[in-house]
Parts: structure tokens; C-alpha cells; sequence
């Protein structure tokens, strides 16, 4: 499935992209380095289950153990102090990245609730989309009966 988004790339994208905007070598069509995804847990600092679980369910979806962030320094008023878990995140590259891409396009995404599109003002001026999710349940690897509370993420692209 991964090879399928990189070979519609390849072989469509970039001869059009080389077409419309004139360049003159392939190394300057824009390409895709890498995929994050973040979830941050308030709750994790005083609920344990709820690391331990959204590291379970970025695991299925992203086929890759997500890494503990923890806090940076102590702020009183959220009640996190230095090094306390506040949540977890991702970075994928090359084959599982173009995998991830070509569920959440052709899978997660038509599964949103009253889904119009993506919102193109979400672009940066880098060329960086961000898109954030609302809850975990989009995504087929996911089983509604194993989830104990509907978490969002972030996905950098």
C-alpha cells in the first residue's frame, strides 16, 4: 500500500508539477521528508493509563513505538513539574510514511464526520501542512471498545 501513494507520485505528480511550474530538474519539486504526530495529555501527569493507552494506539495506527515528551520545566498552574509526561509523539520517513499518507487519505479522513475537505489556509509559508484530528476513532485500526476516551493528535506533514 506504501508503494502505491510513492508510485502515483513518481510517476504522475512530479512530470506535472515539472510541467506547470518549469523547473529543470526533478530535485526541485517539493517532496515529502517526513510525517509527525502528537498527541498531548494533560492527564498524564496524575493518570498513568492514559499514557500508557495513547502510546498503544499511536502504535497501531502509525506502525511505530511513539516517544514519551516530557516537560520541559514546572508550571504550578497546570500542576507539571520538570521531566513529568505530558505526552507522546511520532516522526515517520520513507516507507511508513507514504503507508500512514495513503490510509489517512484514502481511509481516515472520508470517515470524518461531515467532511468537506482539508482547509488549505493550514499550509505555512514553508510548504508545511498541519492538520489536527479530533478524535482516534477514524482510523480502522482502532476498535471502538478498546478506546477509554476519544483523544485528538496533531499531523505535521
Amino acid at each position: 500500500m506504501a508503494e502505491r501513494l510513492k508510485s502515483v507520485y513518481q510517476e504522475k505528480i512530479v512530470p506535472k508539477m515539472m510541467e506547470q511550474f518549469k523547473y529543470k530538474n526533478i530535485h526541485q519539486v517539493p517532496k515529502l521528508v517526513k510525517v509527525t504526530l502528537n498527541r498531548g495529555l494533560g492527564e498524564a501527569s496524575q493518570n498513568a493509563k492514559a499514557l500508557d493507552s495513547s502510546i498503544k494506539e499511536i502504535a497501531t495506527i502509525t506502525g511505530q513505538k511513539p516517544v514519551v515528551t516530557r516537560a520541559k520545566k514546572a508550571i504550578a498552574g497546570f500542576k507539571i513539574r520538570n521531566g513529568m509526561p505530558v505526552g507522546v509523539m511520532v516522526t515517520l520517513r520513507s516507507g511508513k510514511m507514504y503507508e500512514f499518507l495513503d490510509r489517512l487519505i484514502n481511509l481516515a479522513l472520508p470517515r470524518i464526520r461531515d467532511f468537506r475537505g482539508i482547509n488549505p489556509k493550514s499550509f505555512d509559508g514553508r510548504g508545511n501542512y498541519s492538520l489536527g484530528l479530533k478524535e482516534q476513532l477514524i482510523f480502522p485500526e482502532i476498535e471502538y471498545d478498546s478506546i477509554d476516551q476519544i483523544r485528538g493528535m496533531d499531523i505535521s506533514i
